[in-house]
């Protein structure tokens, strides 16, 4: 039996800006009231924001934090069209996300973009093109 992701986990300073961002922005569902953690429903996967002060209560531990853009980790949105990258970049930086890479072709037969969020995470646009 394989491993599945069930959850990904972003740890935010200011959860309101970054819950405004992923609802309204980025078009993710939540039912988030000020909790200290917000769930985002996707297909097959989901998001879950928590304070980074709250954790760290929970936890009893102090953790260091990137700043800046994050090369941490990304969140990778799939499109079926390559056209639909460029629509959905587009859309996001016209929305308020900072443009980070504008949409490409790759020679692995990718069409990807990235966009970052209000705390510097890196969101991937992209198509293999399987709807073409």
């Amino acid at each position: 039996m394989g491993t599945k992701i069930f959850a990904v986990g972003l740890f935010v300073s200011d959860m309101e800006t970054m819950v405004r961002f992923y609802r309204d922005v980025v078009g993710m569902k939540t039912d988030w009231n000020g909790e200290p953690n917000a769930e985002f429903q996707t297909e097959g996967t989901l998001l879950i924001m928590y304070g980074r002060a709250d954790f760290e209560k929970m936890t009893s531990r102090r953790y260091h934090y990137p700043a800046g853009l994050n090369g941490t980790m990304e969140l990778a949105f799939d499109f079926p069209l390559f056209s639909d990258v460029d629509k959905e970049f587009k859309r996001l930086v016209d929305a308020g996300a900072a443009a980070v890479l504008v949409p490409t072709d790759e020679p692995w037969g990718q069409r990807t973009s990235y966009v970052a969020d209000p705390e510097g995470n890196l969101i991937e646009i992209g198509s293999f093109g399987k709807g073409e």
